[in-house]
């Protein structure tokens, strides 16, 4: 996101004043603070941002009026955005494979927490301070999440048990991490994790410092709200049972489920025949993650009047604007019928990922972001 401009009342009040070609995110902070507030107050433990899920200064900024005073950040460029706006906050640098260059910017951004997940990276920390946390992200299979990032990161609980006892012996403060997947529509998986770690523990013979919960709170997408304060009582009632008074301290680092909401995508139609449309942005701008996960179904569409379309539902290919025929919506899209060139589609739920996986290839992408909340601010 290249600015964020001063507050405005509606998206379609803005819409019909300005008629942008380009792609407009529409951010409401007051959503965001609310989010955060309920992170803060339901998580039994610390909550950090990841700050890959949206890096604007605007979100951070946010999150930092809100009471948020720690970072997940998985690079040097992360460590600095955040140490620009909050010198004291904690960083946690929980991205477990890094340049022996990178550590050495952790160490001088004053990294907390770092995590591994194999013994070749663990012997690259052996320069760090004595009694440095670090937290060995463990990985299971385990359905409920949109995908798994067990593909990549993470070691199974014979090695996690193995890397436990080296932190500790190497000096380190021990600590275990996961991630039990994105968008996940159950507590189920944290259950399933948390179940594992402590018997990782055990094996290993090694009291938990921390356990780090990881992220995968899922954003809403359709009509069902997520139940957030479920997971956060289900996860407390699962380390209670699992560590009983030998219970580490808990840590969660929500991405999508903090800032997803806060956003909403506006993009102009710029052309419709029969069941196909182009619109001014798609796959390889503010709509990248739809190739990857289930697409949101909470689009609505105004006239440049700011007029509600609500004609009867008719389902259309949706193009980009690129000059690359992979760049479509990976499924029609709902639409009214009376859908016409010049309208604007509102996608809800868009803080996430949109932003950051932007490109500007052919020439678009995401332009602007115009604040929305009381006039008069």
């Amino acid at each position: 996101m290249s600015r964020i401009e001063a507050f405005h009342s509606s998206a379609a009040a803005w819409l019909t004043e300005h008629t942008p070609e380009r792609p407009v995110m529409f951010f409401e902070p007051g959503i965001l603070q609310a989010t955060a507030a309920r992170f803060l107050k339901g998580f039994p433990g610390m909550v950090t941002y990841a700050v890959k899920a949206n890096p604007a200064p605007g979100v951070l900024d946010n999150l930092l009026a809100a009471g948020v005073t720690g970072f997940d950040v998985a690079s040097p460029d992360e460590m600095a955005l955040v140490r620009d706006r909050a010198p004291e906050a904690a960083l946690h640098y929980h991205n477990p494979v890094r340049t022996r260059a990178e550590i050495a910017a952790g160490l001088d951004a004053g990294v907390t927490s770092w995590s591994v997940d194999r013994h070749g990276e663990l012997e690259k920390l052996s320069g760090l301070p004595k009694g440095s946390e670090v937290a060995v992200r463990l990985k299971l299979e385990v359905a409920g999440a949109a995908y798994d990032f067990g593909a990549k990161f993470g070691a199974g609980p014979e090695r996690a048990a193995d890397l436990l006892r080296r932190v500790v012996k190497m000096g380190f403060t021990p600590s275990l991490t996961f991630h039990p997947g994105t968008q996940c529509d159950s507590a189920m998986p944290w259950r399933r994790y948390i179940q594992a770690a402590a018997e990782v523990a055990q094996t290993a013979g090694v009291s938990l410092h921390r356990l780090n919960v990881g992220g995968g709170f899922a954003a809403r997408r359709g009509a069902a709200v997520p139940d957030l304060e479920g997971v956060f009582a289900a996860i407390a009632e699962e380390v209670a049972a699992r560590f009983g008074a030998d219970a580490p301290a808990l840590v969660c680092e929500p991405g999508r489920g903090m800032v997803a909401e806060c956003m909403t995508l506006a993009l102009q139609v710029k052309a419709v025949e029969e069941e196909v449309i182009f619109l001014n942005d798609g796959l390889y701008g503010s709509l990248a993650e739809w190739r990857d996960i289930a697409a949101s179904d909470r689009v609505s569409v105004v006239s440049p009047e700011g007029l509600q379309r609500e004609a009867a539902v008719r389902r259309r290919v949706a193009f980009g604007p690129t000059c690359d025929s992979l760049d479509v919506l990976p499924e029609p899209l709902p639409l009214p019928a009376d859908l016409a060139e010049g309208d604007y589609l509102l996608f809800a739920g868009m803080g996430a990922y949109s932003g950051a996986l932007a490109t500007g290839f052919n020439g678009y992408g995401m332009a602007r972001t115009v604040t929305l909340g009381p006039t008069g601010q």
